[in-house]
């Protein structure tokens, strides 16, 4: 089975990208979704989590709470690393054995981190990227998130580069249109990844959209 990234920026548009695949049939592993299984309340990821950073991430009903947690994330970059270095490596374990369980022509595996963990690359056969320009990527995280242009600013530069995704991608997809056309692009990409998987071939040089 093929198996492919999908990994962006943030605020890139990967979700969206994601649902698109989806709505087509293709069989999703989300590396976010199952960080949120493992860290979920009661779990022994959050009590691992507890324990190297205090109580204060918890909310009152017991669960992880994830906006304080990213604030002193984005705010301590050794922190990070070491919930990083905690967590990774489970949420790279339940990917692969998602992966492996799928039974279809390709899957599509949602990983944020994929440009910065050399760990992750290894569960895939080619990188699709969900591109923006960091102006529009900027702007996009201000109003998800409500937050300051610094505090944006700091998340992003907690993440790889554009330049650098960009290097690491084999497919690119340039989210900067409406829903319409971001759908015939995924459209289009289904259709190269049936066919890179009829073929069994894996490697074929990449497509970019546009």
């Amino acid at each position: 089975m093929l198996k492919v990234g999908l990994t962006g920026g943030i605020a890139s548009g990967k979700s969206r990208v994601e649902r698109e695949f989806a709505a087509l049939g293709v069989p999703v592993a989300d590396a976010d979704v199952l960080s949120r299984e493992l860290t979920a309340a009661g779990s022994p990821g959050l009590s691992a989590l507890a324990s190297a950073l205090g109580s204060d991430i918890l909310a009152e009903d017991g669960g992880l709470d994830r906006g304080r947690l990213r604030q002193r994330l984005f705010a301590d970059p050794e922190l990070r690393l070491k919930v990083e270095r905690l967590l990774h490596p489970l949420i790279l374990e339940r990917l692969k054995a998602e992966l492996e369980a799928f039974r279809a022509p390709y899957a599509l595996a949602v990983i944020p981190l994929l440009t910065e963990l050399p760990a992750a690359r290894t569960l895939v056969d080619r990188v699709l990227l969900v591109d923006c320009s960091e102006a529009l990527q900027l702007t996009r995280l201000m109003s998800r998130d409500h937050v300051s242009e610094t505090t944006a600013r700091s998340m992003m530069a907690a993440q790889a580069t554009r330049a650098e995704r960009l290097k690491a991608a084999d497919d690119i997809l340039l989210n900067e249109g409406d829903a319409g056309v971001l759908r015939e692009y995924v459209a289009r990409l289904h259709r190269f990844y049936l066919e890179l998987a009829d073929a069994g071939a894996p490697r074929r040089p990449g497509l970019r959209l546009p």
